[in-house]
């Protein structure tokens, strides 16, 4: 064994017994989300409570650990609404990592087909949905009437969403384009806003 390995696990001795037992618990959870057993996402999300309440309640030896588990936990809460969609939904990623990849694909084919080093404004301002039509359109053919949907209450929100997406793009412009007119512009409203009427 190489010495400046052999002084490293020396080093570090005291910490191996925090990590057996933190990775014991971090495992658990980790098989669980794997789901080889092929469970549903209630099913799934009802053995995940079992690991969380031994770790709540577990004995804790030491400040390392203490440490550790906290930070499991919090990751852990933080994620868990959100969890377990991707058991019940197929072919949704199960981790950020495959989901990257579509997102990257995404990219990719935006830059062959037009030639631009970054995005394009159009995949700016209209991102979400181009995005999630070029997911979608790998997976399933759709037919015509399936793209063109009923309106909806939410096509008014989008429009709003879109409206402000442009108007951000817009003042991004203005910005660039003249700078000092654009700050004077903003100071002046600024100062309006102050004065009483």
């Amino acid at each position: 064994m190489p010495v400046f390995l052999a002084k490293g696990l020396t080093e570090t001795d005291v910490l191996w017994s925090d990590v057996r037992q933190g990775y014991a618990w971090v495992g658990r959870a980790a098989h669980s989300l794997s789901n080889e057993e092929k469970l549903s996402a209630a099913q799934i999300r009802h053995n995940d409570e079992d690991p969380l309440a031994e770790v709540e309640q577990a004995p804790i030896a030491s400040e390392n650990l203490a440490l550790m588990l906290s930070t499991f936990r919090k990751m852990t809460t933080s994620y868990w609404p959100s969890l377990f969609h991707c058991y019940d939904i197929p072919d949704l990623p199960r981790t950020n990592n495959e989901l990257e990849q579509y997102f990257g694909s995404a990219r990719y084919h935006e830059r062959r087909a037009t030639g631009r080093k970054q995005a394009s404004p159009g995949l700016v301002v209209r991102g979400t949905v181009r995005i999630n039509a070029s997911v979608a359109s790998r997976l399933l053919s759709f037919s015509g009437s399936e793209l063109c949907p009923p309106i909806s209450l939410d096509g008014a929100r989008g429009a709003s969403e879109l409206d402000h997406l442009q108007e951000t793009r817009r003042k991004q412009y203005r910005f660039r384009k003249s700078t000092e007119t654009y700050l004077q512009y903003l100071e002046e409203k600024l100062n309006k806003e102050r004065l009483p009427s």
